[in-house]
């Protein structure tokens, strides 16, 4: 597996938030490869680039010990530590890396990267520094969790567009794309969500084009399947009355008076599926 614009994006993110939260000056990264190797693709405060691209095998080095372990592991001085294997001290040398942390990233119970964080002098890093890296990675797995769900969506929505599914799989598939879009922080990604949805509507021949904001399709997507006002704002990540809100905006849009007469004309204008 290569690390591709949309990992690096996330992977940059997480490291920016690992060293904003610990204070740690130097953070580095990557995802696994083949065979659990952990290939470091995103460097954040260094002062060299000994460390790209650098290949860890699974039970070597730091990384790879936690690779092995699915756990957070640090040295205090890496070059002088008895408790990890010493493959790549020649590039941590180069770098001046002395106290260094690293946790897994972990989707599916599989390690799926490794974040690090690290000083160029010989102290503990430990105690809520550790938290903080930890929480870092968390997000970053929830992160790619997303995406991961996103591209299986686009790519079953695609596929399915050429395939005939029920109209009722169609909606779901519209509706699960719309609430995942907003959480994606690769643009370029998510470009490629929205557009899977425009696979799934069809604007209606002669039916005027209506201009609906993007969150107001959300919304009345969130409602043609079903969701309370409630539930569609936990899907959206939002509050329930800004659900309420744009509802009200879609709504006097498309010139209805129910939930039901606006997802009817949503359909109407290629809105919805």
């Amino acid at each position: 597996m290569t690390t591709d614009a949309s990992d690096a994006v996330e992977i940059r993110n997480a490291l920016l938030r690992l060293r904003r939260g610990t204070g740690l000056p130097i953070a580095f990264g990557g995802l696994t490869e083949a065979g659990q190797r952990i290939r470091i693709s995103e460097l954040s405060g260094t002062a060299t680039h000994a460390l790209r691209s650098l290949v860890v095998t699974s039970g070597t080095g730091l990384g790879g010990k936690t690779v092995a372990l699915s756990r957070p592991c640090v040295v205090t001085d890496y070059s002088a530590s008895r408790q990890i294997s010493h493959e790549y001290d020649a590039p941590v040398a180069v770098e001046g890396l002395r106290s260094v942390l690293a946790v897994p990233v972990v989707v599916r119970y599989r390690v799926r990267g490794v974040l690090y964080g690290a000083l160029r002098t010989s102290l503990p890093l430990g105690g809520r520094m550790l938290d903080v890296a930890v929480e870092a990675a968390r997000d970053l797995e929830r992160a790619l969790v997303v995406r991961d769900e996103a591209r299986t969506l686009a790519a079953e929505a695609a596929a399915g567009a050429g395939a005939g599914p029920g109209w009722e799989q169609v909606r779901e598939a519209h509706t699960a794309l719309r609430a995942l879009a907003p959480r994606i922080a690769d643009p370029e990604l998510r470009a490629e969500l929205l557009g899977a949805c425009a696979l799934l509507t069809a604007e209606s021949e002669g039916s005027p084009r209506v201009r609906l904001a993007p969150r107001e399709v959300d919304v009345l997507a969130c409602v043609a399947a079903g969701a309370t006002n409630a539930l569609a704002a936990e899907r959206l990540g939002v509050t329930p009355e800004t659900v309420k809100g744009y509802l009200r905006s879609a709504m006097r849009k498309l010139r209805a008076r129910t939930r039901g007469e606006a997802v009817v004309a949503a359909r109407r204008a290629g809105w919805l599926p």
